[in-house]
Parts: structure tokens; C-alpha cells; sequence
């Protein structure tokens, strides 16, 4: 599902909101959960789930192409973990 596609649904669930302020609203959701995680923080939505950020360490890969050995630095990714009533939603 795309952002867009979210928005249209949300519209027509509240079709007394505008579009304006819905694309406006879901922006401001997505904005507010990346800046947590840029922070470092974490973002529970119960019964949905949450966010976090993790950490790789540094390592040793190669290269597909030539098989040669390189340095793959250390780096923080976002996380998801599903909760309890999503997992159970999507398992049914």
C-alpha cells in the first residue's frame, strides 16, 4: 500500500476531512515516528506494533562480481517488530 492509497482510504472512512488535511495528517505520522527513530528511540503502536532502531556491527564481505574481501561498515538500521493482535490477524 502506498502513502496515497492510505490517504484514500482514510478519505473515504472521513469524508468530512479534506484531502489536505489527511495527506497532511499521515505525513505528520510518518514524520513523527522517522524522527523518533532518529533519534534513537522507539515507537510502540499497541495491538499494531513498534519500531526501534538496530545495530550491525562491522564485518567482512565479498564482493559478488570479483570475490574480493571488503570492509562493510557498522551501521543502524530500522527495525519492526509486529504485535500481538497483528501477528494473530495476519497468521488467520
Amino acid at each position: 500500500m502506498l502513502k496515497s492509497e492510505l490517504a484514500s482510504q482514510l478519505h473515504e472512512r472521513f469524508p468530512k476531512l479534506t484531502r489536505g488535511d489527511i495527506d497532511a495528517a499521515v505525513a505528520e505520522i510518518l514524520e513523527a515516528i522517522g524522527g523518533q527513530l532518529v533519534k534513537g528511540g522507539r515507537v510502540e503502536v499497541r495491538g499494531f506494533g513498534s519500531f526501534g532502531v538496530g545495530y550491525r556491527k562491522p564485518r567482512l564481505g565479498r564482493n559478488p562480481a570479483t570475490g574480493e574481501r571488503v570492509s562493510v561498515p557498522a551501521k543502524r538500521t530500522p527495525t519492526f517488530k509486529a504485535g500481538k493482535l497483528l501477528r494473530e490477524r495476519v497468521d488467520s
